[in-house]
C-alpha cells in the first residue's frame, strides 16, 4: 500500500475516510430498489447545494469533462451561434465542444489571471444572436473567480441561456444556481466535494429543458444523451440507460451528506480562512499572488514563483520527501505559477502549515 499523500495540486482533494468507507459497502444492482433510492437522495443533496429547485438535477457517470460535454452537446445544433468566455485552459476546451457541435464560436477572451468584463460579453452580444453563453465560474488553470450576476442579466435580456462551469468552485465558494439565473451548470466530484473522481454532478433550468425538447436533430453523444439519461433518473419507472458507477455513487452521497452537515456557509467560510492562512503563509516567504485579491479563488491559489526557484525541483523535492503534491502552472504560466488546491477536507489549518513547513526547508 502506498503512503498517503497529501493532494494540494488543481484536484483531487484528499477524501474523509467515511466517503472511502462508503466506497467498500457491497454492489447492489443499478436498477436495485435501494439503488434508485440512493440515486434520489443524490438528486436531493444536489439541488440542496447547488441551490436549485431544478428538476433536471443528477449526476453524469464520468468526470467533470463529460459534464462540461453533457451541457453544450444537448443544448447546441449545428448552426447555431454561441458566446464562449475564454480566460483560462478550460473556457478554450467549452469553444472547441461548442465547434464540434456545429456551432458558430464567438469567442470573448481575457488575458490569463484576469476575469472576463461584462462590458465585453455586453458587446459580444450586439452582434450575435446565440443560443448560449458559455462561462467559467472558476478557472482551475489560473485561479480567477468570475463574478457572474451581471452577465447573467446581460445574456437573460437577450433571452439566450447561460452555461457555467463550476467544476473547482462547488461546494467551496457562494455558488447560486436559482439566484444567478443559472441555466445549466457541472461541476467535478473530486475537488470541492472531495469524493473521488468519476462523476459530474450538472443541472438543467426549465428554460434549459425547453430548449433540449425543442431540438430539431440528435444529440451527437448517446451517451450524454439527455433525452435518454434522464429516463434512468427520474419518473415513476426507470429506464435502464447504462449501469452506473455503484460504489462512486456510495461515495458520492457521502460526500454531499458531509456538506449538509458542516453547512454550506460554514463551508465557504472555511476554504476563505485557509485561503488567508496560505496567504499569510506564502507572503511572509516572499511569494506573491498571479491574480488580484479582488477575483481571487480561496481553493485554487496561483502563485508566482520568484526568480531563481526551480519549479520541478521543488515540486519534485515536496512530493518525494514529503509526500505533498502541488500542481504546475499551465500553458504561458508553465514553469512561472504553482496551483496550490485547498479543495474540501484539505481546506484546513494542518495541511497548510504541513506545506509552509516543507516549502521552508525545501527553498
Amino acid at each position: 500500500m502506498n503512503q498517503e499523500k497529501l493532494l494540494l495540486g488543481p484536484g483531487p482533494s484528499n477524501a474523509h475516510p467515511s466517503v472511502l468507507q462508503a466506497m467498500s459497502q457491497p454492489l447492489i444492482g443499478h436498477l436495485d430498489e435501494d439503488f434508485l433510492q440512493i440515486m434520489a437522495d443524490i438528486k436531493r443533496m444536489l439541488q440542496a447545494t447547488f441551490q436549485t429547485q431544478n428538476e433536471l438535477t443528477f449526476a453524469v457517470s464520468a468526470p467533470g469533462s463529460a459534464g462540461m460535454e453533457t451541457c453544450l452537446v444537448n443544448l447546441l445544433e449545428p448552426g447555431d451561434e454561441a458566446v464562449i468566455c475564454i480566460h483560462g485552459v478550460f473556457g478554450n476546451r467549452m469553444a472547441d465542444i461548442a465547434e464540434r457541435c456545429g456551432a458558430k464560436v464567438i469567442k470573448v477572451e481575457a488575458p490569463w489571471g484576469e476575469a472576463i468584463d461584462p462590458d465585453q460579453v455586453r458587446e459580444a452580444l450586439k452582434i450575435c444572436r446565440p443560443k448560449l453563453v458559455a462561462i467559467v465560474h472558476a478557472e482551475t488553470s489560473t485561479g480567477v473567480l468570475q463574478p457572474l450576476t451581471e452577465i447573467s442579466e446581460l445574456v437573460h435580456e437577450v433571452d439566450s441561456l447561460l452555461v457555467v462551469d463550476a467544476v473547482t468552485s462547488f461546494c467551496g465558494t457562494y455558488l447560486n444556481i436559482d439566484e444567478w439565473g443559472i441555466d445549466a451548470v457541472y461541476s467535478g466530484s473530486q475537488k470541492c466535494l472531495s469524493a473521488p473522481p468519476g462523476l459530474s454532478p450538472v443541472s438543467f433550468s426549465a428554460r434549459a429543458v425547453e430548449v433540449l425538447n425543442a431540438r430539431k436533430t440528435k444529440v451527437q453523444s448517446w451517451f450524454l444523451d439527455l433525452s435518454l439519461v434522464s429516463n434512468y433518473w427520474q419518473g415513476a419507472k426507470r429506464a435502464y440507460h447504462h449501469t452506473a458507477p455503484i460504489s462512486s455513487m456510495y461515495a458520492l452521497k457521502e460526500a454531499l451528506n458531509l456538506v449538509l452537515q458542516e453547512g454550506l456557509k460554514a463551508r465557504f467560510e472555511r476554504h476563505l480562512q485557509a485561503h488567508k492562512l496560505l496567504k499569510v503563509g506564502l507572503e511572509d516567504m516572499g511569494f506573491e499572488f498571479l491574480v488580484s485579491e479582488e477575483y481571487r479563488l480561496p481553493m485554487l491559489n496561483a502563485i508566482k514563483l520568484p526568480v531563481g526557484i526551480d519549479d520541478q525541483l521543488v515540486r519534485d523535492k515536496l512530493l518525494k520527501n514529503h509526500q505533498i503534491e502541488i500542481g504546475a502552472g499551465l500553458g504561458g504560466f508553465a514553469g512561472k505559477v504553482w496551483r496550490i488546491g485547498l479543495m474540501g477536507e484539505n481546506a484546513r489549518p494542518k495541511p497548510v502549515s504541513t506545506l509552509l513547513s516543507a516549502l521552508k526547508e525545501i527553498i
